[in-house]
């Protein structure tokens, strides 16, 4: 997002913490909530146009708003979304993406306030990797002719009872609404949406055997020094990984593996 769309998005994840703060409200109701209006406005384009149409008052499409969901949702969702319509975007289709974007942080704030945001963390990283292994899953998961509803029951089989409620949700609305991302593409932004909850950053560490706690934890106060902010570990190992260790930081990958050093001599050698 850029510009306006940029600042409305701010103002209303302030907003949301501002809710979400207060124990009376059910950040995983609201979440699921903001997915239904989500899925609404992505279905009806001419409702969306007019609700971002900047000629429009914004006063006039609060309203428009608090008809139209009456009843459909509780008042404190209502009143988030009259909130978003009053804001300017520069793009129609921002406002979706911001609603999305919302849903999930609810989510992962519902996670969070039941102790379990670690471990939804963890496991968005843990079938990223299984569905990146598993061809047949991806294909089953991503296939355009099969159902909303056939691609939930898979999902239920797969993460029902095995992982955290609000991953199961976050999953499945990444799977039946992809709304034109990748599935990595959707898993990463979660994943990243997760890690900001608690003002993290994600560092991806492959080694060829699993860290001991010790390890762990020295790994994450070095990365904590060397970023000045708190890191959140994925643990992958990877048996070619020869001897120590890779870590990737958004776009920054630390090569600290003996592979990549034998492959960095080989290159000098060559040139």
């Amino acid at each position: 997002m850029n510009g306006a769309s940029r600042e409305a998005l701010a103002a209303a994840r302030e907003r949301l913490d501002a809710l979400t703060d207060s124990t009376s409200v059910d950040a995983a109701q609201l979440a699921g909530e903001l997915a239904a209006v989500t899925a609404l406005l992505d279905r009806e384009v001419s409702l969306r146009r007019v609700l971002t149409d900047p000629a429009q008052a914004g006063e006039a499409k609060a309203e428009l708003v608090q008809r139209l969901l009456a009843g459909q949702v509780s008042g404190t969702t209502a009143d988030l979304v009259s909130g978003l319509v009053r804001s300017r975007w520069s793009q129609s289709r921002d406002l979706v993406d911001a609603l999305e974007e919302l849903a999930n942080v609810a989510d992962l704030t519902a996670a969070q306030q039941a102790g379990a945001l670690d471990s939804v963390e963890d496991e968005l990283f843990r079938f990223g990797r299984i569905v990146s292994s598993n061809t047949e899953l991806r294909a089953a998961l991503t296939d355009r002719k099969a159902t909303a509803s056939a691609k939930s029951e898979l999902l239920r089989s797969l993460l029902g009872g095995r992982a955290d409620a609000a991953t199961e949700r976050l999953v499945t609305r990444l799977v039946t609404a992809p709304r034109g991302r990748s599935l990595e593409a959707g898993l990463e932004s979660l994943s990243k949406l997760a890690a900001e909850r608690r003002d993290r950053v994600v560092a991806v560490v492959t080694s060829a055997v699993p860290l001991s706690d010790t390890q762990k934890r020295r790994l994450g106060a070095a990365l904590a020094k060397l970023y000045g902010r708190q890191m959140h570990l994925n643990l992958d190992v990877d048996p070619e990984v020869v001897g120590g260790m890779r870590v990737q930081v958004g776009d920054e990958v630390i090569n600290g593996s003996l592979a990549d050093r034998i492959e960095d001599a080989a290159r000098r050698m060559a040139s």
